[in-house]
């Protein structure tokens, strides 16, 4: 089975010496020999020439970059010379509304499942960067109409939010079209992990079919099922048949772990249809398809390919640390309180006082430009030689904030735990059922263990701390929200996403008290003791901080990873997930979020997926949120712990009334 849209490539037409084809109409035979692949789809390059009335259709195995080709083998320069000047060049094919060149992708589309009798079309689509508007649009597409086999029909899909917005008066008889989310939510692959493996392949029609096999999952299994939920094990590879996003819980924890994870819509259908259900396979997952083969079972199964893996924690400070404002705190306490809750005291800090280090990650080459500063100084809307670290402190303070909170260190957990014999006793049980390796004594103790922290009463000394820093910080909140800041979280290899516990319904001290104990507790889950066992990290080592925040209620809310997670060579985009009125339904999979990526180079955002929603955002937010974008984008060069300011960030956001941006998280994206 290869879930690949695209087309075996041939040899290029001898009509394309320079590795394009010139003038020519385009019928489906010549598109095989030029087209590679983009998103699953097979791709062709197009350039028109508006001065000669002609178009070149690129050889996209010879051609990576529309501007080299104009360059060199239109215009006659050399690389060196095009890159002297690539940003000038670049405005001229891509902003003077004066341009001559009109520069685009002609992708080619299915439109449904074979045998369905839906005859394949054309997509027309520039790059995400470029400001052609609605009369440079129309004649592009126009000329390409004019030029391609008219059994092909031919449809324009705006790139950006800003060509959206210019094609709302023109008329789809005048300019047939479709949107990004329309073309996503037909995908028939999209690549969430790359990877490869072999396992036993275990395919489950419905979660109800999966929870009845759950208990007999071995670490080899590889799960297919239309969306894999977030209580899964630690397995060798995840296909989900029905969209999800990548930055729910499960595709975090796969990206993670670094298993093969895809979108591959059929794929419960193929598999009964090749028998493959409970056989062995290889599996891989590229940038540009999915292969599931059988293979032959392993020699030896005693052990998980990932058993030799450990994951490194540093020493934890659990004496004489107090609770504190989550302002005081800055990111080098998480030794403390987690780094959730440190990074959060880092984020009070920047916002009050800016940082040198923001504008890192533009000052450094990424090819073919020698830096992004004036991009930088051109999304602050501030001249070139302005004091870009302060413009971008300022931008920062007037669109960001971090809700006001309080961090309840690890010597306080520690402090409650050693106040219960009962407890203690049970966490011995528990470590020796982990040096014995028996796991089913592990799961049974750890859910009397759970219970036990859930219902012994907090010391009456933290209880008046506890209240007295929730009326000194915090007076006056009507509802708060109790979030995990553990120190076996957000680390390289393992990132724990959705494995500790948050409350966000709190409105008085009893229910304080209870949150803090399920945080507590859920640090003695069975699935969290086992995923953590699986790495390495050993229960002494392991500690939970509590942060304790002003609940913000929003309209809006969601995740942002400062990257591209489907193509990470993207150094450009930003990728926002979010749904109406809650952050927590984009990662715990109850809703298929809305999804966007922004551009924090040249500007500019797409919509993606409108996943449940039955509409796009407004303008006004989808212009909020390309500002979120930058602000993450920023905050990404400050946290990062290099010089190549590369590492992303994983943000939890809400959007407040005007446009301001809460951030209630950020930690760094493992994905």
């Amino acid at each position: 089975m290869n879930a690949n849209d695209s087309t075996d490539r041939q040899s290029t037409t001898a009509a394309s010496p320079h590795g394009a084809v010139v003038g020519a109409r385009l019928t489906l035979p010549l598109f095989e020999q030029l087209c590679g692949t983009l998103g699953g789809h097979p791709y062709v390059k197009v350039v028109v020439d508006r001065h000669r009335d002609e178009w070149h259709v690129l050889d996209s195995a010879v051609h990576s970059f529309h501007v080299n080709y104009i360059a060199t083998e239109i215009d006659g320069l050399t690389l060196e010379q095009l890159d002297a000047d690539l940003d000038g060049f670049n405005h001229s094919v891509y902003h003077d509304p004066e341009r001559r060149y009109l520069l685009g992708v002609l992708s080619l589309h299915s439109g449904g499942r074979p045998g369905d009798g839906i005859k394949p079309f054309m997509v027309l689509e520039t790059t995400e960067a470029d400001t052609m508007g609605a009369e440079l649009l129309t004649d592009f597409h126009r000329f390409v109409r004019a030029h391609l086999d008219e059994a092909l029909a031919l449809l324009t899909k705006p790139a950006n939010h800003a060509q959206q917005n210019a094609l709302t008066g023109v008329p789809e008889t005048v300019l047939p079209r479709t949107g990004g989310n329309e073309l996503f939510a037909a995908r028939p692959f999209v690549p969430l992990t790359l990877g490869s493996a072999v396992g036993r392949l275990r395919a489950f029609a419905d979660t109800e079919e999966y929870r009845a096999a759950r208990p007999g999952l071995a670490w080899y299994d590889i799960v297919a099922m239309p969306v894999v939920p977030d209580d899964i094990p630690r397995l060798a590879g995840l296909l989900n048949a029905r969209p999800t996003t990548p930055l729910s819980h499960t595709n975090m924890l796969a990206a993670g772990w670094g298993v093969p994870n895809a979108i591959v819509r059929g794929v419960l259908d193929r598999i009964a249809a090749e028998g493959l259900d409970n056989s062995w396979v290889r599996y891989e997952v590229t940038a540009d398809g999915v292969t599931v083969e059988r293979a032959e079972q392993p020699a030896d199964l005693t052990q998980p390919v990932w058993h030799t893996q450990r994951i490194r924690i540093d020493a934890p400070k659990v004496e004489d640390v107090p609770i504190v404002p989550l302002s005081e705190l800055r990111a080098g306490d998480r030794s403390g309180y987690g780094t959730k809750a440190a990074n959060l005291g880092e984020l009070h800090h920047v916002l009050r006082h800016g940082s040198a280090r923001l504008t890192g990650y533009y000052s450094v080459p990424r090819a073919p430009r020698p830096d992004l500063l004036a991009h930088l100084a051109g999304q602050l809307q501030v001249p070139e030689d302005a004091d870009l670290a302060r413009a971008a402190a300022d931008f920062l303070a007037r669109h960001v904030s971090a809700p006001d909170g309080i961090a309840v260190p690890f010597a306080v957990q520690q402090r409650f735990l050693d106040s219960s014999r009962a407890v203690q006793q049970s966490i011995g049980k528990l470590k020796m059922a982990l040096e014995l390796g028996a796991m089913d004594a592990v799961d049974s103790v750890c859910v009397q263990l759970q219970h036990l922290v859930a219902s012994t009463p907090v010391p009456d000394d933290l209880v008046r701390a506890l209240d007295t820093h929730v009326v000194r910080h915090l007076a006056g909140a009507d509802r708060l929200a109790v979030r995990s800041s553990s120190n076996a979280e957000d680390l390289p290899g393992f990132s724990a996403a959705g494995i500790y516990e948050s409350h966000t319904k709190v409105t008085d001290l009893s229910g304080l008290l209870d949150a803090i104990r399920q945080v507590w507790a859920s640090l003695l889950s069975p699935r969290s003791v086992r995923l953590r066992h699986q790495a390495g990290i050993s229960l002494d080592d392991t500690f939970m901080g509590v942060i304790v925040q002003r609940y913000e209620p929003s309209p809006l809310g969601g995740v942002m990873v400062t990257c591209n997670p489907t193509n990470r060579a993207d150094f450009r985009s930003v990728y926002l997930n979010c749904t109406l009125g809650s952050a927590s339904a984009v990662v715990d999979g109850t809703t298929l979020p809305m999804q966007y990526l922004y551009n924090t180079v040249e500007g500019g955002g797409r919509t993606v997926s409108l996943g449940a929603a039955e509409q796009d955002l407004d303008p006004e937010t989808r212009t909020d949120l390309g500002r979120l974008a930058l602000a993450g984008r920023l905050l990404q060069s400050h946290f990062a712990g290099d010089y190549t300011f590369a590492a992303p960030l994983d943000v939890e956001w809400l959007l407040a009334p005007g446009g301001r941006v809460h951030l209630l998280q950020l930690r760094p994206y493992n994905g």
